[in-house]
């Protein structure tokens, strides 16, 4: 094939100079070597393309109607080429990112807001979903790059911490108050006893935040059947912020209800260690200049100056 794009393209010039002689001109080769290739096109189409004569050559209804088609294809060729060389120039490209609703609001929207003021013709596409179909996306090559938890077992993925994490445990002064009346009097001040006695509200088994929540409190350490699982972690916040139980959320997502006081926290039960957060991508997702742009924005830029 391209053997065959290079007698296309010998033919194109000759067909539009009229002349041999200025066709080997502007393709810098002899006239004895365009003749040879025109010849061996027709050969291979069976068909006479050019007319001759002392003015030049011109095109037979075959060759003109050849040269309506590769005369597409070659406009089609240089409109690539000139995209490409625009793409290039102003740093046109696309980047797929994965991330669960929680970690896109409070997490990933600061840092795209500059990133894009900086980068304003680069096209974002979000799909917003768990972080293990993010992770499945990751390794399937559906996103370039995921916001996810720090992965046990990385893989082919390539992990760009960005930030710890801390999982505790808030509710309300006032469901707090009532909690501490239904409860024995002698057990009031134990924590455990509160936990025990408290309705839970928890994120859905099927959620990483969750499984890691689990391995610190467990069953085997809070004997308590009064639970309410959820989706996302804005659920978890607005269930204790109406007084529905005690709920595990991250505490850089619940700054401002501390700070006010219409949440409060809660001693844990047992101690959760602190997590990371941060970019991932595939290792094959390399040559994307997209995502390079981003990953070397993300680790320039300090936590504090977007978040």
């Amino acid at each position: 094939m391209e053997h065959n794009l290079n007698l296309y393209h010998i033919f194109y010039t000759v067909a539009k100079c009229g002349n041999i002689s200025t066709a080997a001109g502007q393709l810098f080769i002899s006239q004895p070597a365009i003749s040879k290739s025109i010849s061996k096109l027709e050969q291979n189409l069976g068909t006479v393309l050019f007319t001759r004569s002392s003015r030049g050559v011109a095109l037979t209804m075959e060759g003109e109607l050849l040269y309506k088609q590769v005369e597409t294809a070659f406009s089609a060729i240089r409109q690539g080429e000139q995209q490409l060389r625009r793409a290039y120039e102003l740093g046109i490209g696309h980047l797929s990112i994965g991330v669960s609703t929680t970690l896109c609001r409070y997490v990933l929207l600061p840092y795209l807001q500059t990133f894009i003021h900086q980068n304003p013709h680069i096209k974002i596409s979000i799909s917003c979903q768990s972080s293990y179909q993010t992770i499945r996306a990751l390794e399937n090559g559906d996103v370039d790059i995921g916001l996810i938890g720090e992965p046990i077992r990385a893989g082919k993925l390539r992990f760009y911490p960005l930030k710890e994490i801390q999982d505790i445990f808030v509710t309300t002064r006032s469901y707090l108050e009532n909690l501490k009346k239904r409860m024995d009097f002698s057990h009031t001040g134990n924590h455990e006893s509160i936990y025990s006695q408290a309705t839970l509200i928890l994120l859905d088994k099927n959620n990483l935040t969750r499984q890691y929540i689990d391995k610190y409190v467990s069953r085997n350490i809070i004997e308590n059947d009064r639970l309410i699982e959820v989706t996302t972690m804005d659920l978890l916040i607005e269930f204790a912020k109406i007084d529905l139980g005690v709920a595990c959320v991250i505490s850089d997502f619940v700054k401002e209800e501390l700070e006010s006081g219409r949440l409060i926290r809660l001693k844990s039960p047992v101690s959760i260690p602190k997590r990371k957060i941060g970019f991932a991508c595939h290792e094959d997702t390399s040559s994307n200049q997209a995502v390079t742009d981003f990953l070397e924005f993300i680790q320039t830029k300090a936590p504090s100056e977007s978040l």
